[in-house]
Formats: C-alpha cells, structure tokens, sequence
C-alpha cells in the first residue's frame, strides 16, 4: 500500500462564513431608515383593521373570489389590473436603482425592515455588540439564558403576529381575531400563520444577511441597472488611502497618512459583514450604516464629513460636488424608465375610471348543445356569472341586442332582469330560443345587452335609479343542428 506523502495537505474548498453581529449606529440615515420602518410597519399592521362600507377596506377574499382595495371592487376577470401594478412596481424597482442603487433592499424591503426590529429587540434585551459577543463567547450562565430566552420570546410573538396579520389581508380579520380568542381556526388559516410566523422569524432572527447574500436574486442582477452616474455608498480612496491610526491632535499628513483612521467601524455597523473600503460589492445593500458611523469618526476626530458617502462613479473619477452629479441623474435611461412607469399610471388610472360596475360572463350550458321545447322552436341554455363591482345595488335588465344579420325570431324567454346587492357575484341560467328554420346549421352569432343602473342609497331596490346608465354587450353563439 502506498503511503501518504508527508508533504501533502488536506485544503477545504469551503469556508463558513462567520456570524455578522452589527454595532449599533445613529445618524441621518439611520433616522430615515427607522421613519420607513414605521411608516411601512403602521401600513401593514394597520390597513387590515380599516372598515370601508361595513368590510374590511383591504381584503383579497380568495373564497369569494372578490378583491376589495378601498372601494374598488376586483374580481379574477380583473386579472389585467393585478399584471399592470406587478409592472409598475418592476419598472419602478429599475428607477429606483438607476437613480440610486438598492434604496429598496437598504431601507423598505420586509427583510431589512423586520431584521432592523429583531436587531433593536436583540440590543434591548441581550446589549450592544461588545455584549453579545462577550456572552457568546462565554458559558451558558443563568444571565445569559434567562436574555436568549427573553430574546427568542419577543421574536416569537412579533412573528407570530406579523403571520396572522398577514393572514388578515385573505380572511377578514376581525373574524380571525374571534377565532383566535375562540380557538376555532381552520387548519389552513393555522398553517399560514405558522408559516409566515417561521419564514420572518427565521428570515430576519437568524438568517438575516445570509437572505439578501444569497438567496435575494435581485443582488444578482443589480448591476445592470447601474452605470457610473448612479448614486451608490461610496469610499473615497483618494482622501482615505493610506489608512492607519493616529491621534487626535496628530497632523496626519506630513505622515502620508489619509484620513481613514482604520478604526475598522465601518465594517462593524455593516449588516451584511462587507468592508466598504474595498469598492463596490454585490453584497452592499445601501443602508448608509457606514456613513452614519464614519461621519461620527470624522466629526470627533475633526475632520470633514464625507470620506463615506453617496457617490456616483464618474463624480468620484472627476471630483464633481453633489449638484454636478445629481444633474447627471436626468440621463436618457431614467427618462425613459421615468416616462414609461407614468404612463403606466395614468393608463391604469384612466381604465379604473372608465370601468363598468357590471361584470357578465356568458358560459354555454355543456351538458345539453341544443333541444327543441314544447312550441317547435330550438332552445340553448345560458349561464351568466353576473358580479357587481360597485358599493350599491345593481338593477340589471338583459336583451338581446338586435342587428343586421340577427335572426329576427331570437328571444330571450326568461324573465331577464335581476338586482344585485353591492359587490354580488351570482349566476343565473337564462334560456335562449329561436324558429329553428331561420337558424343557419351550426353557430349562429348574436349579442346579449346588458344594462344597469345603480339605486339610490336607502331607496326601494326596484325604485329611485340614478340617472346614469351603463350598457355593456357580450357575444355569444347559438347552435343549430347540421
């Protein structure tokens, strides 16, 4: 057998990345991101519990098939609005970071925004980063698991009541909040807020930057949106460059020193673990965390602020001020990005207000094609899935619209005219018959019109109309035996 060569060495291709635990930071932009973390969290946590007209303001009612966002009434044919807002909210994403790089993921993404609440929780209970990692460090005393134990509690409840209140937005939540007190929840309804529960406390209590590093796919393609006029967090190497320690009093210069102390805080605020100094990388998210503290270094240290700060590329290469770069943001990439998100806008706006409040589907009855009723004349059957999308009843009256070419014999023979109450979704079977010798063989084209009106609030349903009318017409066909 032969033997190992005393030279040889095993060298492991992976390497774990070491636990990122952030030091804590305050300045300007630390400020913004937690007036964001408030403003997205009282939206989320508040706009389920908003009534409109009696319901639940926001409420995508997948049971019912009916979405309510104020007093917009959607149904799944509505399915092109849902397409335009995912659109908008891209095209916009691609603004966003032509303009100034990943501002979404460094202040308004649910992963910072829920990791910045668990962090703050850590602090509270467990101290700030010296502490932590002195006690992680250490044995497991009673001091240090009575605070994990505190820690984890408070992660628990906040995630298991960001789950429910997401859960909120799908079942109305006031019936929830009942069946939470009555133990009465579906299985489903338990499994998604277990399931939302677990994804946030495990996204943003343990994860955490491991998410935006590797499981995010928008760092992977961040970078072609950005060129070099796009304002990014930024080291200023000509000023910091060569970095190294001193005192405060010390005129650093004659040294050949920069005015980076190496104090190496920068990299200990980073909630992704990156050293900002060494350029650009895709694990950046735009926090600014770094700025705040180094612009704490530099006031103590009593220099100008700045050494980190937004950039763009070409304003670094060139030595522009803040004005000169931000002109260069009006460049022809965010016009159009700028140009095509409001025409989106207005696009949408215009067919939300153009939009009728009656929805019809005509479906043919599949089980019977055709069949000849009592007085020889040819019948087919209908079901219509009439749905109001408006906040008041509907008086709806159908008829056949009469043209050229339509058979003159073609009736309707039911009584076709029906209210709905407010954001009513019924179906109803309506019979369609013919003189089957003015039938052609086969389809024979035709159109059902369909008019509504609204009824005054508080007025008898069949009495008291609003003056407008809507009419809509749908196609359908009429089969004839061959």
């Amino acid at each position: 057998m032969k033997q190992a060569n005393q030279n040889e060495q095993w060298v492991s291709m992976f390497q774990a990345d070491q636990k990122v635990v952030p030091r804590s930071v305050w300045g300007r932009f630390a400020q913004l991101r937690w007036v964001t973390v408030w403003l997205t969290q009282l939206a989320f946590y508040g706009a389920a519990w908003v009534q409109y007209n009696g319901r639940q303001a926001l409420l995508f009612d997948i049971d019912a098939q009916r979405f309510f966002i104020g007093p917009l009434v959607f149904y799944p044919q509505d399915f092109i609005y849902l397409t335009a807002l995912l659109v908008v909210c891209a095209l916009s994403l691609f603004l966003f970071t032509a303009v100034a790089g990943r501002l979404w993921c460094g202040y308004a993404c649910p992963q910072t925004v829920y990791t910045e609440i668990f962090m703050w929780v850590e602090r509270k209970v467990e101290g700030d980063r010296a502490a932590r990692l002195r006690r992680s460090a250490g044995p497991w005393t009673l001091d240090r698991i009575w605070r994990a134990a505190a820690k984890h509690g408070v992660w628990l409840l906040i995630a298991l009541w960001t789950g429910f209140t997401f859960v909120g937005y799908f079942t109305p939540i006031q019936d929830l909040f009942v069946e939470l007190h009555t133990f009465t929840f579906t299985s489903w309804e338990m499994f998604w807020v277990g399931f939302y529960g677990f994804a946030t406390y495990g996204n943003a209590g343990w994860m955490r930057e491991q998410v935006c590093k590797y499981m995010c796919p928008y760092a992977r393609f961040q970078s072609a949106m950005f060129d070099k006029d796009t304002l990014l967090v930024t080291y200023d190497e000509k000023r910091g460059e060569p970095r190294g320690p001193r005192g405060k009093n010390v005129d650093f210069k004659p040294k050949g020193l920069g005015a980076c102390v190496d104090c190496n805080l920068c990299v200990q605020v980073c909630p992704t673990g990156i050293d900002i100094r060494k350029g650009l990388q895709y694990e950046c998210i735009g926090c600014a965390a770094c700025i705040d503290v180094c612009d704490g270094v530099m006031d103590k240290m009593g220099y100008d602020k700045g050494l980190i700060r937004y950039s763009t590329q070409n304003g670094m290469a060139n030595g522009w001020n803040f004005d000169q770069m931000v002109k260069r943001l009006f460049r022809p990439r965010v016009l159009v990005y700028t140009a095509v998100v409001w025409g989106l806008i207005a696009a949408v706006g215009v067919a939300l207000n153009m939009r009728h409040d009656l929805r019809v589907d005509v479906v043919r009855d599949r089980n019977t094609q055709y069949r000849l009723v009592e007085n020889g004349e040819l019948e087919n059957v209908y079901r219509l899935n009439l749905m109001n999308a408006s906040e008041f009843p509907l008086k709806v009256s159908g008829t056949l619209l009469k043209g050229q070419g339509t058979v003159e014999s073609l009736r309707i023979a039911d009584d076709a005219n029906w209210v709905l109450m407010p954001t009513e979704s019924r179906w109803v079977v309506v019979h369609v018959r013919a003189n089957p010798d003015e039938l052609a063989p086969g389809s024979n084209r035709f159109e059902l019109k369909f008019d509504s009106q609204r009824v005054k609030e508080g007025a008898p349903l069949d009495k008291a109309l609003d003056a407008s009318l809507e009419t809509i017409v749908e196609p359908a066909v009429m089969l004839a035996p061959l």
